[in-house]
């Protein structure tokens, strides 16, 4: 990266405008949207919008194997399944701290939030979206990062 280029950000490569679910929904419309759209994530949000949860085909997926939840599947909505609290990360965040997010917490996804507004979904980072990223540095020859040391403020955890 050359002194003028500023380190990507979060903003630089989330997708945007988030589809979103309510946490009352019942689990069939969330996994009709999750199908037809062809994502893997949601952000939960309450009746007023606000972020309240994620609910993951990783959370699907274990309903679907946990045999009470799947005997109780019909009246099950989204709340009883979701992750929450969310993981979440900022707009201007560095796509470095979104990777070590991901990669501290084992999720492959992050709900993006507005800056002044934790409670308020902007859009979802994904694994795809970090890997797309690494992609575009090395194609442009992008040199490899120096490796962090503890003296070195990008090392530090967030």
């Amino acid at each position: 990266m050359t002194a003028t280029q500023r380190p990507p950000t979060v903003g630089d490569r989330m997708a945007r405008k988030p589809i979103v679910i309510r946490a009352d929904a019942p689990l069939s419309e969330a996994v009709q949207l999750l199908h037809r759209e062809r994502i893997h994530g949601l952000p939960v949000v309450d009746g007023s919008g606000s972020l309240v949860g994620v609910l993951s085909q990783t959370d699907l997926a274990r309903a679907r194997s946990t045999e009470y939840l799947w005997a109780n599947w019909p009246g099950l909505a989204v709340r009883h399944l979701m992750t929450s609290p969310p993981v979440t990360v900022q707009r201007s965040a560095l796509l470095t701290t979104a990777a070590r997010k991901m990669e501290r917490h084992h999720i492959h996804r992050l709900v993006v939030v507005d800056d002044e507004d934790p409670l308020h979904p902007i859009g979802v980072l994904s694994m795809t979206d970090l890997i797309d990223a690494i992609a575009a540095e090395v194609e442009s020859g992008g040199d490899a990062p120096e490796p962090a040391t503890p003296s070195d403020p990008g090392a530090a955890d967030d």
